[in-house]
């Protein structure tokens, strides 16, 4: 059989089962199961066993249940409330100033989670009903909350950006590095689109800014900015000692979980019972990632024995298609995939498929797969499938998912643009890491 019918056939399998409501781990298990079988045979059973073996040896993916702990840790302990409400306290009167409260929180959630459902679910619950009661508009706050809360798994540390590395097989440290300055980039782009919106509409944003902030003095926002510090130690123990080249991005995720130990202790909010609880949940979601990066090795593996791989690689070097015109198309299958299929699956089908293709192209291997984690981050926002939707669409019952979805579009065209400008200006993503050598 042609390598080409089989791969068709396995990815046509798959879809039917994303779209039969499946989990993605029983979608993945039984088409490779069932691609050892009729590929290789029993035989090929031992195979699987081993890439468990190979998977669970991944030294880089001890920092997945690591930053995950960490993040629950930092919210199941409430330290997340103090820093809500200094960065409120410390916004200046400016109109539309809840706008900018939602970029600036879901940027700073974000390096501390690198959970964009739980940033979009938190952000939705907590300030949405004041900014609506306050007179902002309805729309441009939903899209603010959804999109700002995809800033979570580009700004590090992201989970999203540890998977991407790992399949990959890319320096984990330099993309974590590499969505700081994106991320930035993002969160700026959608503050000049409010602020142009607002510009255009006045009743976009109420007009009276003392009422609404209320009277802070300057001994309150130095108060607040004190209350703020201890974040620091989180901040520094993760990415800091990542870009001063003393730990890895394991060692990092250590120390970023005895960061948040100690903060949830400043704020005298550290007890036991918080901690078994982060602990259980950070097993339960570390074990389901496990499960998929089992599923991504054999899938791998599948693809290089049925020579798939080289043969795609061969295809692509035929075409004759510039580079450019093949990083366009790259991105476009899974920014198009993710409107109906799940973000993770998406990473399981592609990145097997494409890593060889991104050699032969020449690509910086950090700069691509930074835009590839920013396109699938987009694909969690993308109507009409998209976890991120979903979540804050829980926590806001009084907007419909359709509501949702019309929020959503404008700040979908954003993420694009700056897309375009990390392709036009390669140096925003790789400028960073450059300097950790």
């Amino acid at each position: 059989m042609e390598w080409y019918v089989t791969l068709l056939a396995g990815v046509a399998i798959l879809f039917a089962l994303f779209l039969s409501g499946a989990p993605i781990f029983l979608a993945f298990l039984f088409a490779i199961l069932t691609g050892i079988y009729f590929i290789i045979g029993p035989a090929g059973y031992p195979m699987f066993a081993n890439s468990i073996l190979d998977t669970a040896s991944i030294t880089s993916l001890a920092s997945i249940p690591l930053f995950i702990l960490m993040g629950e840790l930092l919210f199941r302990s409430g330290t997340m409330d103090v820093l809500f409400d200094s960065i409120d306290k410390l916004v200046g009167r400016v109109r539309g100033r809840q706008y900018v409260l939602v970029v600036v929180l879901s940027a700073v959630f974000g390096a501390l989670s690198g959970v964009a459902m739980a940033v979009a679910a938190m952000l939705g619950r907590a300030i949405m009903p004041g900014m609506q009661a306050r007179g902002y508009d309805r729309d441009i706050a939903a899209g603010l909350i959804v999109s700002g809360a995809s800033l979570a798994p580009i700004i590090p540390p992201s989970l999203l950006a540890i998977i991407v590395g790992s399949i990959a097989d890319v320096s984990i440290a330099k993309l974590l590095i590499a969505g700081v300055m994106p991320g930035l980039l993002l969160g700026g782009i959608f503050l000049v689109y409010v602020f142009v919106r607002i510009a255009m509409n006045a009743n976009l944003a109420p007009a009276n800014v003392t009422s609404e902030r209320g009277e802070i003095s300057l001994g309150e926002q130095a108060i607040a900015l004190i209350r703020i510090l201890p974040f620091a130690i989180v901040i520094f123990s993760v990415m800091g000692f990542i870009m001063l080249g003393i730990a890895t991005p394991s060692e990092s995720a250590a120390t970023g979980v005895l960061g948040a130990l100690i903060t949830a202790a400043i704020y005298r909010n550290l007890n036991l019972k918080m901690i078994w609880e982060s602990v259980m949940a950070s097993i339960t979601v570390s074990a389901m990632i496990l499960a998929i990066m089992v599923m991504s090795k054999m899938f791998t593996q599948l693809l290089a024995f049925t020579g798939a791989t080289s043969e795609l690689v061969q295809l692509v070097a035929n075409l004759g298609f510039s580079p450019i015109v093949m990083l366009v198309i790259m991105l476009a299958v899974p920014f198009v995939l993710c409107m109906f299929i799940d973000t993770i699956a998406v990473i399981l089908l592609t990145i097997p498929i494409y890593q060889p293709v991104v050699t032969s192209l020449g690509f910086d291997p950090v700069w691509f797969w930074l835009l590839f984690l920013i396109n699938i981050t987009l694909g969690a926002i993308t109507p009409p499938f998209g976890y991120t939707l979903f979540a804050f669409k829980a926590v806001v019952p009084e907007m419909t998912i359709s509501d949702v979805y019309k929020a959503t579009w404008p700040f979908v065209m954003l993420f694009l643009l700056g897309i375009a400008v990390i392709i036009a200006f390669p140096g925003v993503a790789t400028w960073l890491p450059g300097l950790t050598g």
